[in-house]
């Protein structure tokens, strides 16, 4: 049965958060005096997160779970939710408790002034290392530099959004999700609030920077071909200063009579060379890699549990 506000929540071994977060939302959802559901997602999760939501789901029947046969991914646990939900709208919010559940209610209120999607704008990331806040500032820019949507700058997932925008949103059927960056692409109506973003609570992220840059290439490769542009780029330099040496050569020869010799320069050229060779190469694999995924056309994730149908 429909319901007036779906709230997702993907959860990554967050046993010792997933109480407090389930507290916390109940009480947000009971102030916005409609009906609703809130959706726990476990992406395979190796403690007792699982057990934990299935314990709370028994006891409030406003509680939906979904559990995946393995670790799928972050995006992937939300795009699951969004499949499974009946809201007219949806609010994403991760289960770290870095975002507040107690601001849902203005979200609701901004929505309210005739919005499709509001979005919640860090003004400060508490807890968080210099060098992780000034690569994700740094790619922002860059992203929206090489793209020709406008991707929200200093935000997360943590938005709400109409049924209209998530039923659009499910038409895209992308194996390497970057939700923030569709959302952006669909064009409709946004816009946000400013919040302070919370010190994790308990355990440590799952973002570590290797995740953390397998989420930036998805959302370079996945709205931009500047990397290919960029790769064609560097190929015509390099053949322009190949082409400048060699009327160099020429010249130093049979001008200058002078013979243009050296071993470390030539190992420099050709380091140079299969440099720039492997990076294009790279950056092509990325995206064959993705036409790979959505040619296989394999499910994009496995439930092994769920109390929903």
């Amino acid at each position: 049965m429909p319901v007036e506000l779906s709230v997702i929540t993907p959860l990554l071994n967050e046993e010792k958060n997933v109480y407090e977060l389930y507290s916390r939302l109940r009480a947000a959802m009971e102030n916005t005096n409609g009906s609703y559901e809130i959706i726990l997602v476990d992406d395979g999760s190796t403690d007792f997160t699982l057990q934990a939501i299935e314990k709370i789901a028994s006891e409030d029947s406003h509680v939906k779970f979904i559990s995946f046969s393995r670790n799928f991914g972050h995006q992937l646990a939300i795009y699951a939710g969004l499949e499974k939900c009946s809201g007219n709208r949806i609010v994403l919010i991760d289960g770290d408790l870095q975002d507040p559940p107690e601001i849902i209610n203005k979200l609701l209120e901004k929505m309210n002034e005739g919005f499709d999607v509001v979005y919640a704008r860090r003004s400060m990331r508490k807890g968080e290392s210099f060098l992780k806040k000034i690569t994700a500032k740094l790619f922002y820019r860059i992203l929206n530099r090489i793209t020709s949507i406008n991707i929200p700058v200093d935000t997360g997932d943590f938005r709400i959004m109409n049924r209209k925008v998530a039923d659009e949103l499910l038409k895209m059927k992308d194996h390497n999700k970057f939700l923030r960056g569709q959302i952006a692409w669909l064009g409709f109506k946004e816009t946000s609030i400013t919040y302070e973003r919370e010190q994790r609570k308990n355990g440590n992220t799952n973002f570590s920077y290797g995740t953390m840059f397998r989420f930036a290439i998805d959302g370079i490769t996945g709205f931009s071909n500047f990397p290919l542009k960029f790769a064609s780029i560097c190929g015509i330099l390099v053949s322009l200063l190949a082409f400048v040496f060699i009327i160099y050569i020429l010249l130093a020869k049979l001008v200058w009579h002078e013979t243009v010799s050296g071993w470390a320069s030539i190992m420099v050229t050709v380091l140079f060379l299969g440099g720039i060779q492997l990076l294009s190469v790279g950056i092509i694999g990325e995206y064959i890699s993705r036409i790979n995924d959505a040619v296989r056309n394999r499910q994009l994730y496995i439930i092994d549990k769920t109390n929903m149908e």
